[in-house]
């Protein structure tokens, strides 16, 4: 009998395990690269208001929130709450990264990204722009990983 029920069976006993730790590497660059910011708000909003896309005011805002929005994404990662939230949210905010780096690139302006403080400062474009797709796909990856996984339990 080929139904439904052991469609179900099949896909909710596939290993879990290596997505987990996908899920781990993700959420710690996420927390990592939210820890280095907080250590240096005014650096970071430095960093954002050198990308000339928001006001001074809120870049300082930006700088206060946004790594602390990380930190919580990443640990809503490992811990597994609010799951599928933190996947959007991280999904989000690796995708405006993205687009601020290369729209700031295509302006001309020659910038550090301050994704990861003192570490990411000379970081060339495609270095960037590889770490960047790197975890987007990472994240794409585990979204519709735990949405199929969803719909095989129902």
């Amino acid at each position: 009998m080929s139904g439904p029920s052991t469609l179900n069976v099949q896909l909710s006993t596939r290993p879990q395990f290596p997505w987990r730790i996908v899920d781990v590497i993700v959420a710690g660059i996420f927390i990592y690269a939210g820890a280095i910011k907080t250590l240096d708000p005014d650096q970071f909003a430095s960093d954002i208001d050198n990308y000339k896309i928001v006001p001074w005011p809120v870049s300082v805002v930006l700088a206060i929130y946004l790594p602390w929005l990380e930190i919580f994404c990443g640990f809503a990662l490992v811990v597994r709450l609010l799951y599928r939230g933190a996947l959007s949210i991280s999904t989000a905010l690796i995708l405006t990264f993205t687009f601020a780096t290369v729209a700031a690139k295509v302006r001309g302006l020659d910038i550090t990204c301050g994704c990861f403080g003192h570490a990411s400062q000379h970081w060339s474009l495609p270095a960037h722009l590889a770490t960047n797709l790197g975890i987007l796909a990472a994240l794409l990856v585990l979204f519709f990983l735990g949405t199929a996984r969803a719909k095989a339990v129902l």
